[in-house]
Parts: C-alpha cells; sequence; structure tokens
C-alpha cells in the first residue's frame, strides 16, 4: 500500500478533510457518525493512510458542501 507522501492527492484530501472538520468546529467521532463511517475509517482518511471508497467520498463532499475536486486540491 502507498503512503500518502507517494500520493500528493492523499495528501491534500487528509489536510482538506482536517481543515473542513475544524471549519465546522466538529470531532472525528462526530464526522463519522454524521456520514455513518467508522470512527477509525474516518481518522485513517485524515491521516492519510486510507482512501475513501467512492460512496464514502461522495458523502464527504456532500457533508462538508464543497466539489470533489477541491477535496483533493
Amino acid at each position: 500500500m502507498q503512503k500518502h507522501q507517494d500520493l500528493p492527492e492523499l495528501h491534500n484530501l487528509s489536510n482538506n478533510l482536517i481543515n473542513l472538520r475544524k471549519q465546522k468546529g466538529l470531532t472525528q467521532q462526530e464526522v463519522s457518525a454524521k456520514l455513518n463511517i467508522t470512527y477509525q475509517s474516518y481518522q485513517a482518511y485524515e491521516l492519510g493512510s486510507a482512501t475513501p471508497s467512492l460512496i464514502n467520498f461522495i458523502k464527504l463532499a456532500k457533508f462538508f458542501d464543497v466539489s470533489y475536486n477541491s477535496l483533493l486540491e
């Protein structure tokens, strides 16, 4: 498995998720509960150690009200 240093998009995704979550004043547990994603999975997205499935990627973009591209930029 590649680490986020090898995939700049993953690094951007993890940073963007952290920033968006903090802007909403939410914890990782709150976001994961609202999206029906396990806490461990969401935490791994923010750490850049896992990539969300397409379904979860869509959920994240809708929840944070951002475009799909902006999650990766």
